[in-house]
């Protein structure tokens, strides 16, 4: 028999009617306002009885053109991808400089942690001597051969290539410049005022916008009460050892919190006096991003492993329920509000990760330390040759994770508007310039004014019955032309 959550016993009217779907009309309304502040030219969400809401084309779009920019609602760089890739926390551009990106590549793959996941990367070039001499772009020479400031080279990694000692460190503390790095500058990376030590951001804005978004409740810095971060840290190991999708819904939660606190300190003395009855009315507003997304409960709605028997369904839902609640109830220890309370119910909780495990979209930004090797191997001789001197050992060492780019996983409000198709009119895709973690979409054929804009959730290119059992996690059976013509031939 399934355990009840205490929280979603107690507060039954207010759970109903915070996964009550919205008005049609709140819906227009809403995404109407997202269109006009996201200055999306020529689209607009429509919704349908059938299919609910989707993106339609207000202009025609040419093959190749920007059809969305689109601004996460919540998203979070992989935790294992932060070894690799230092990013703004907020909006997920590349921070600091070459120097430090390499050399924090470096100093954690030397500890054995680097993920070394690869991003449509070509090989690294052959290795190349030990020790070497070269030239940082104001002509001044960089000695990295045995001396007495930077010591012998150090122990050979997995490769047999040495580098030699505080090599890493002088990249990463500014000590050392590489040639042609200057090409690729970077804002600096601004560190978390509340001093967590993981949080990083490109402005000063970006800075103050996650903070009042989300970060002043899950920053586990020296300047949180103690007991809130001993538990926010247990929060965040078990998201980390099970599913950091956790971590997404924990943002969503915050910034629902920190939203009806802003919302309840604008309300006059004689709206506060009335208590609950008010503050529902302020926790659906501030729960009014959320609501809009399409949700199924996470354990219903996951996609059951290859590796488990259908026979075995029901313990394998049942499981992932249950690690849902452990989240959770760590998640409440952390950042338990009393005038936010409902947000604290497993069904909650559940819907909530069940809107990302449908919608998400993966993100990406390519990293600038590949561009910087591929510049380097591009440049004319002999500038190349001298450049490489110096470069060439650093690309041996990192070998694929070179061009390692962020990745993480993020809700977008309209991107998640569009519906599928498997003969899609669009597709995410990251342009050059495209260098933050707001998603893309590109036309990939022409789009006519009145038509849907559709993307695929899937490899379109599978066959039609490997696509129909993929799309069927998503809880629906694909009607586009494709699919019917391949159904019935």
């Amino acid at each position: 028999m399934a355990f009840v959550c205490p929280i979603d016993a107690k507060y039954p009217n207010e759970i109903s009617a915070l996964l009550s779907p919205p008005s049609p009309l709140q819906v227009q309304e809403y995404f109407d306002q997202l269109v006009w502040m996201r200055q999306c030219r020529g689209l607009r969400v429509k919704q349908d009885g059938a299919l609910g809401k989707g993106v339609f084309a207000d202009a025609a779009f040419k093959e190749g053109d920007l059809v969305l920019k689109d601004q996460m609602l919540v998203g979070s760089q992989h935790t294992s991808n932060k070894m690799d890739c230092l990013v703004c926390s907020f909006c997920f551009r590349f921070v600091g400089s070459i120097e430090l990106q390499i050399g924090r590549k470096l100093y954690f793959q030397d500890l054995g942690v680097s993920t070394n996941h690869q991003c449509d990367m070509e090989p690294s070039s052959p290795m190349s001597e030990d020790c070497y001499e070269a030239e940082s772009d104001d002509g001044e020479e960089i000695a990295l051969e045995n001396n007495e400031s930077m010591g012998g080279c150090s122990s050979s990694n997995s490769k047999g290539v040495a580098l030699p000692n505080g090599l890493v460190e002088s990249l990463m503390n500014g000590g050392l410049s590489l040639p042609h790095s200057k090409e690729f500058s970077m804002p600096p990376a601004i560190p978390c005022s509340g001093g967590c030590g993981e949080a990083f951001y490109c402005s000063k804005s970006c800075a103050e916008a996650d903070w009042e978004a989300f970060h002043s409740l899950l920053c586990t810095g020296g300047k949180t009460e103690p007991s809130r971060r001993e538990a926010l840290l247990k929060f965040i190991q078990n998201a980390n050892d099970t599913n950091d999708i956790f971590l997404l819904a924990a943002k969503a939660i915050s910034s629902t919190i920190l939203r009806y606190k802003k919302l309840k300190l604008a309300c006059s003395e004689e709206q506060r006096k009335y208590g609950n009855i008010v503050d529902l009315s302020i926790l659906l507003e501030a729960w009014k991003p959320i609501s809009m997304g399409h949700k199924r409960r996470w354990w219903d709605c996951i996609a059951l492993p290859e590796d488990v028997e259908p026979s075995n369904e029901v313990a394998f839902r049942m499981q992932i329920r249950e690690m849902a609640f452990t989240s959770l109830q760590l998640l409440k220890e952390a950042i338990l509000d009393e005038g936010c309370e409902p947000l604290f119910s497993l069904e909650i909780y559940g819907q909530i990760i069940g809107m990302f495990e449908l919608n998400n979209l993966d993100l990406v930004v390519a990293s600038p330390v590949e561009d910087y090797f591929l510049y380097v191997d591009e440049l004319p001789s002999p500038y190349k040759e001298k450049a490489e001197e110096i470069t060439r050992p650093l690309l041996d060492v990192l070998g694929d994770s070179y061009s390692i780019c962020c990745q993480g996983t993020a809700f977008f409000p309209l991107q998640s508007c569009m519906n599928h198709s498997c003969y899609p009119n669009a597709k995410a895709f990251k342009r050059e310039e495209d260098r933050d973690g707001q998603a893309t979409i590109i036309a990939v054929r022409p789009i006519h004014p009145g038509e849907e804009v559709t993307i695929s959730y899937i490899d379109e290119d599978l066959p039609f019955e490997q696509r129909r059992a993929l799309l069927a996690d998503y809880g629906f059976e694909c009607r586009c032309p494709k699919c019917l013509q391949q159904q019935h031939p």
